[in-house]
């Protein structure tokens, strides 16, 4: 696995998985931001670096497939502020035909927001299909979805698998929080 802050994007499509699961009042409002907030340092250095940025995340739990309530394209305005003015583009799907045309014609600079990846139910399954038909997006995977590490699902414990070694790693956020855990265990004292 590849060190994010050591790799450059340059030409690359980095597939990378956020935790945009933030909280919206009536009006499609963002309450807190904090989530997105953590993952600008690693869009910011992908794109700094000359690459494209195509994020996925899940938003609240649709139970019957794709829903207003629960479309990522509410986040858009706010995550190209968060970015400086950066244009987001949007797909419509996470997976299909505008998603795969929309990722193949973008320019090194541009950022690709996929919809709810909880439109699927494939997603919670972990299914091995849906998780490669996600990879195809990108030519690098990036993992930055700390408050979702924990789940098996198939664009974070599944997907990594469809990458060499050499283009998958964990983003900024990622990194940092793993970093810290390490530190805690080498330097706690025993009982």
């Amino acid at each position: 696995m590849s060190k994010f802050s050591n790799y450059n994007f340059k030409g690359q499509k980095a597939l990378v998985r956020v935790d945009f699961n933030v909280p919206l009042d009536e009006n499609y409002n963002i309450t807190d931001d904090t989530r997105m907030r953590t993952a600008v340092p690693s869009i910011k250095k992908i794109l700094n670096d000359g690459g494209m940025v195509i994020l996925m995340s899940h938003f609240g739990r649709p139970k019957d497939g794709p829903s207003e309530k629960y479309s990522l394209k509410h986040l858009i305005k706010h995550l190209s502020e968060l970015l400086g003015g950066t244009t987001v583009l949007f797909a419509n799907d996470c997976i299909g035909e505008q998603a795969f045309l929309t990722a193949s014609m973008m320019r090194p600079g541009e950022v690709l927001l996929l919809e709810n990846l909880r439109f699927y139910k494939e997603e919670e399954k972990g299914d091995e299909g849906f998780a490669k038909k996600l990879s195809q997006l990108g030519d690098v995977y990036v993992n930055d979805a700390f408050g979702t590490a924990h789940r098996a699902h198939a664009s974070t414990a599944v997907i990594a698998k469809f990458f060499p070694a050499d283009k998958r790693m964990f983003g900024l956020l990622m990194e940092g929080e793993v970093s810290s855990a390490e530190k805690v265990l080498h330097n706690s004292e025993g009982p």
